[in-house]
């Protein structure tokens, strides 16, 4: 069935995030999703051990593997962002699941370690990065008060596939060897295409249309055919077009929109998160190698990864329903900051563990730290920037992430070769950590105290682009009240003649509005520039 055209005389269907209905299935394919994205590369190192055998290379040369996979999710995130933008997400993720699942197929029949990286790391990697970030931008289309909450239940997905993958993963290595363990792991990739399939989008477009279509199906429906009518249309296109003139430079289409960087809390935020990727997965990326070679069963090695995985499940919905309490959303930043320092002292402490019980408590601890930094690192990025720029803005954070993952894991992996002491690389991974902790929590301070003593700067627009779409959803609003008197007919020249007086005292009211500032009318809860009160109050935290 196609969709109703508005020119045609159709109203089209008001569009705004539910915060549930079909919501709760796109945050059902957004949790399968990333729990492939960041659990995968992870869970594929179980295999390393026997592609160092059989290729006769290093530790280094197979954290190679996960690496590309890392910086593809991250570094493909600019090319991600414009298709999403040209093609929407549902295309775009169905892509991403076939090269995924194409990408650890094709490894499968691989001769040598070069091979492994153009299919396994590339190919996957790309394949997952499509998946990953539409999926990301679908979740914050859907849910708006209940953003923190989704974002951990989404987030939740790493640690339950990392906790499943791990030891499936080692199965398949038992009885199949690291070759068909790769062909069976790209037959569950395809699942990413399901997920892309259920990602129904709600048309922004057709929301941005509302007053047009809304005033010319009132006139040609309630106004008597004749001069008044056709005045009418014509004032009401006439208004419609002056103000689309005015707003068509904050609502220009763009693949990418590169005035975020004007942004100090995006500065802020992408610097931190450069220095926080460069330790954040190299201990659970060398954990299993680590535990092997201080004498621990292969088995429990991988098993210690489902530690990390289950105690990371609870604490991202945990971190998720806290970041979303009314007295901690305006500081959720000050949270992640504490998030990450956990995360990089728990390293730092866990470097002498040379035991299997001491490697455990590492694990519960990273788990929990881990899971904080999950669940919060995308709230963050929506706070600061907004729904409608996150799709450039998590494309731009990730490709300047991938250099970060490009470098830190394979590093360690050489300072392993190098010194045979995985000490250090736990004391560096940690340090890294914490420095960005530190930088997010001061410069986010510092921010905060100098926004507060510029007031005037509130009357701007916001640097987010959350006020676009409640400005939408503000005409969307108006649209209805007026449609509402469309169900009762006209039967006299009296009653067109109100309603036409009626549309003139609207325009009048519109045009005042738009010469007035901010005016606040009655009932009216987001101001003239789109801004509601918790969102003013989440990016003037930066």
């Amino acid at each position: 069935m196609g969709r109703p055209d508005p020119e045609e005389g159709q109203l089209p269907a008001p569009v705004k995030p539910p915060d549930g209905g079909w919501g709760w299935i796109v945050l059902l394919g957004c949790f399968v999703i990333t729990g492939f994205s960041y659990a995968f590369p992870k869970a594929v190192s179980v295999y390393f051990k026997e592609l160092m055998k059989d290729f006769h290379v290093g530790y280094s040369d197979t954290a190679w593997i996960s690496s590309i996979m890392l910086a593809m999710l991250y570094g493909t995130g600019p090319v991600c962002s414009i298709m999403v933008n040209q093609f929407g997400c549902r295309p775009v993720m169905l892509i991403g699941g076939l090269l995924a699942s194409a990408g650890m197929i094709l490894a499968s029949f691989t001769t040598n370690i070069i091979e492994l990286y153009l299919t396994a790391g590339v190919l996957t990697g790309l394949g997952m990065a499509l998946n990953f970030q539409p999926s990301l931008i679908m979740l914050g289309t859907y849910f708006d008060k209940r953003r923190p909450l989704a974002n951990g239940l989404a987030a939740a997905g790493s640690p339950v596939f990392l906790s499943s993958l791990s030891p499936l993963g080692q199965v398949l290595l038992e009885k199949f060897g690291w070759r068909g363990g790769f062909l069976i792991m790209g037959g569950l990739l395809l699942n990413c295409c399901t997920c892309g399939a259920v990602m129904r989008p709600l048309d922004m477009g057709m929301k941005r249309k509302m007053g047009k279509a809304q005033d010319k199906y009132e006139a040609k429906e309630m106004l008597p055919i004749g001069g008044k009518s056709e005045e009418a249309i014509s004032t009401t296109d006439g208004t419609k077009k002056g103000k689309k003139a005015k707003k068509k430079p904050k609502k220009g289409k763009k693949l990418l929109d590169f005035s975020i960087f004007s942004n100090r809390g995006f500065i802020i935020y992408t610097i931190s998160k450069f220095i926080l990727v460069l330790g954040l997965f190299v201990p659970p990326i060398l954990l299993v190698n680590y535990a092997k070679d201080t004498g621990v069963p292969d088995t429990e090695a991988a098993f210690l990864l489902s530690i990390i995985g289950f105690i990371d499940i609870f604490a991202r919905p945990a971190c998720g329903m806290v970041a979303g309490l009314k007295w901690v959303r305006p500081h959720v930043a000050y949270l992640f900051s504490f998030s990450m320092l956990f995360n990089g002292l728990t390293d730092i402490c866990s470097a002498r563990a040379s035991n299997y019980t001491g490697l455990v408590i590492f694990c519960v601890f990273f788990g929990i730290s881990y899971g904080m930094v999950g669940a919060l690192q995308f709230e963050v990025l929506m706070a600061i920037v907004g729904s409608q720029k996150f799709s450039s803005a998590i494309g731009l954070v990730l490709l300047i992430e991938a250099f970060a993952v490009l470098i830190g894991p394979p590093s360690a992996g050489r300072l392993v070769d190098a010194l045979k002491n995985y000490e250090v690389i736990f004391y560096l991974a940690g340090s890294e950590v914490v420095l960005s902790a530190l930088f997010l929590g001061v410069a986010s301070y510092c921010c905060l105290n100098r926004g507060k003593k510029e007031p005037p700067l509130e009357n701007n627009p916001p640097a987010g682009g959350g006020s676009d779409t409640e400005e939408a959803e503000s005409d969307v609003q108006e649209a209805e009240e007026h449609s509402s008197d469309n169900h009762q007919p006209a039967h006299s020249t009296d009653n067109a003649v109100v309603v036409a007086n009626e549309e003139a005292n609207h325009v009048a009211e519109e045009q005042r509005g738009e010469g007035g500032g901010c005016p606040a009318g009655d009932g009216e809860v987001l101001s003239r520039d789109g801004c509601n009160a918790d969102q003013m109050v989440e990016r003037d935290s930066f």
